[in-house]
């Protein structure tokens, strides 16, 4: 028997050590509710999980992206709906002024309606804009059409949904010849007609209108098919959000059942710890009765 180095207590403290730090890794693990606190608790696992947050986070944004989006289409589909009201009062008062039960005053009255309209109409597509995106022509101070408008609506930069170029005012629907006609007409101050809005012009000018109401319904249905696209890939985009949180969860999160059994465990296996060294420690004594 050796008493200057005490082998069986040097054991049982090194046992002792490595369940106390496996027991302060359980209750970390308790305590966070994550059974990968830090690297080295699974190293692969950390990168997957990582990965997984990285993409559910893009997800996430993609889904904010298409929400203003629709948004955004809505507005632009509002206002158009308000200059197609627009479109058809200027054709019922053309089919109005296109009747000799209506005067000369009559008609020189509803040029004037008819200018205003037309000038509504493009004050719309001048003032028709998202956070200071005009969605109608190109800008406030340009008529020409706006290029087209695209949303990011997933985590890849890949993953656009672009819509058509639109230019809804009086030039972009063609509409500059009425236009012209019944600015004329409204500045004439004298009984008669304006010879730029007679019975020739508001004739032809109805085909205009037509055929601006079609190009603007043609605008309106592009705006709302790209609205449905885009919801329709949101709801994708929440799905994939789902699963993908679901999967990062599986690898990063702590199962308290199985974690609560394992801290029990090496709660009771660092008392017997205790225990041990405190008979190795005593047995030492049992060296004193050789020397009586």
């Amino acid at each position: 028997m050796r008493i200057n180095t005490n082998v069986s207590s040097l054991t049982a403290q090194e046992a002792a050590a490595n369940t106390g730090k496996t027991l302060t890794n359980s209750l970390e693990k308790l305590s966070t509710g994550l059974r990968i606190n830090k690297a080295s608790d699974d190293a692969s696992g950390l990168a997957i999980a990582d990965k997984l947050r990285t993409q559910g986070t893009s997800i996430n944004q993609g889904i904010a992206n298409g929400n203003s989006a629709v948004s955004l289409l809505q507005i632009a589909d509002k206002s158009m709906a308000e200059q197609s009201n627009i479109l058809d009062t200027i054709k019922a008062k053309l089919i109005q002024a296109n009747t000799d039960t209506t005067s000369d005053d009559g008609k020189l009255s509803i040029a004037k309606d008819v200018n205003k309209l037309l000038d509504q109409l493009n004050n719309i597509a001048k003032q028709t804009n998202y956070n200071g995106t005009t969605l109608l022509q190109k800008s406030r101070s340009s008529a020409v059409s706006q290029t087209g408008l695209s949303f990011q609506v997933g985590e890849n930069r890949a993953d656009l949904i672009k819509t058509q170029s639109i230019n809804s005012n009086s030039t972009g629907l063609k509409l500059t010849t009425l236009k012209k006609g019944v600015s004329a007409a409204a500045l004439t101050t004298a009984g008669a007609i304006d010879t730029n809005f007679g019975k020739t012009i508001i004739s032809a000018t109805q085909k205009l209108i037509d055929t601006a109401i079609s190009t603007l319904n043609g605008y309106r249905g592009e705006m709302g098919s790209t609205q449905n696209q885009i919801e329709s890939a949101v709801r994708n985009l929440m799905t994939q959000s789902t699963n993908v949180k679901a999967a990062e969860s599986i690898i990063r999160d702590v199962d308290y059942a199985a974690e609560s059994a394992n801290f029990n465990k090496q709660n009771i296996i660092s008392q017997a710890g205790s225990y041990a060294i405190s008979q190795a420690n005593s047995v030492q004594q049992n060296v004193l009765r050789l020397l009586q």
